[in-house]
């Protein structure tokens, strides 16, 4: 069947709305910034700032944000039992999809559908989000959770909950530089699901709540999960070459490969690569940086396909010593600032989001009555 005039599967190349929060023409920019630049100059919780309120926070805004952010590191006890209770099998995603449902009951701003409402609840979220994925890890392994800092940053903080103890610098920057780079990426399928939520004039906590579930699916937030499987597979240098090509022989698609939008690659990955290499050089965990760099020759050579943000976050995070399970839900934590944004905007000119569907199904035709019909 021929693709008639005016229809593009999946959407592809199809403009759905406006936004001037960011952009992947010609790389990547946040509200003007090129990521490259956010990354070397900011941390996370500027570029949150950035994301939601439209510029850099001067000196001011900033510790006033900081602070009210460190400020709502913290869960309800209901919520917070739940996270213990749930079978132990639970999905880290599954597992913070409800519980920001449930985040919903307690906050007292949940129907307030302002600009000014939906602020304080995405810095709420912001907060939350982390917290969550941290206590349900700690109570999965049969451990307490930890208590959120108060002072450390949002990357810094992370870690600490999962582990128990501070991070280092490096694992702190490579893990903020992270966040930087998942925070925002214009109308990908989970943000664009978040705005078609908020366009029936729903709340923040279902966007986010939509926008979970849209990430959890491989094709976008669940690649970087599927790294190190892959290069676990691979298991030597010596391997890897033949390996690939089988593998494309029996067409199959390997993650953490292509992008609907970057065709030539995608900055991103870049920008990440080097500092998934550093803490390997640190961690003895060299191996899989090399027989990455052998699948990636090979990827560009055969198939004219580039590594996305997903292939460099998969080692980086398990350098990190992070399980494999929390990878996407580490993506959902940071992209909340983004679709937060979103969903504040979409509010702010605000249309139902409702397109039309090609039908090619039978033509008209009658009812029979049941003994007639075959």
């Amino acid at each position: 069947m021929t693709n008639p005039e005016g229809y593009s599967p999946g959407l592809e190349g199809v403009i759905g709305g406006i936004t001037s929060i960011a952009t992947v023409e010609n790389g990547l920019c946040y509200r003007g910034y090129p990521v490259e630049e956010l990354v070397k100059e900011c941390n996370f919780e500027e570029v949150a700032f950035l994301l939601l309120y439209g510029e850099l926070p001067t000196a001011r805004e900033y510790n006033e944000f900081a602070s009210r952010v460190y400020a709502a590191r913290r869960l309800t006890l209901p919520i917070r039992d739940f996270l213990k209770a749930i079978p132990k099998w639970t999905m880290p995603l599954d597992a913070l999809r409800t519980a920001v449902s449930a985040l919903a009951h307690s906050d007292q701003d949940v129907e307030d559908n302002t600009r000014e409402g939906n602020l304080r609840k995405g810095e709420r979220l912001i907060a939350q989000l982390p917290v969550a994925i941290a206590d349900h890890y700690r109570f999965s392994k049969g451990l307490q959770p930890i208590q959120a800092s108060q002072e450390l940053s949002q990357a810094a903080n992370f870690l600490y909950m999962i582990r128990g103890s501070e991070p280092s610098p490096e694992d702190t920057k490579a893990m903020d530089v992270s966040l930087i780079l998942y925070a925002e990426h214009e109308f990908n399928a989970s943000t664009f699901t978040a705005r078609t939520i908020v366009s029936t004039e729903s709340d923040l906590h279902s966007a986010v709540v939509g926008g979970i579930g849209a990430l959890k699916g491989k094709l976008h937030g669940g690649a970087n999960e599927k790294v190190m499987p892959i290069l676990e597979a691979i298991g030597s240098k010596e391997n890897a070459e033949s390996w690939v090509m089988a593998s494309l022989q029996r067409k199959e698609r390997l993650m953490g490969f292509g992008h609907r939008v970057y065709k030539k690659g995608d900055v991103r990955a870049s920008i990440l690569k080097p500092y998934a290499r550093q803490l390997a050089e640190q961690k003895n965990l060299m191996l899989w940086e090399e027989i990455a760099e052998i699948v990636e020759e090979v990827m560009a050579r055969e198939k004219k396909m580039y590594p996305n943000l997903d292939w460099p976050a998969g080692r980086l995070y398990h350098a990190m010593g992070l399980e494999i399970p929390i990878y996407t839900p580490i993506f959902a934590m940071s992209r909340v600032a983004g679709w937060s944004a979103h969903v504040i905007e979409q509010l702010g000119n605000n249309r139902l989001i409702r397109p039309r569907a090609l039908y090619q199904g039978p033509p008209l035709r009658s009812v029979k009555p049941m003994d007639q019909r075959n």
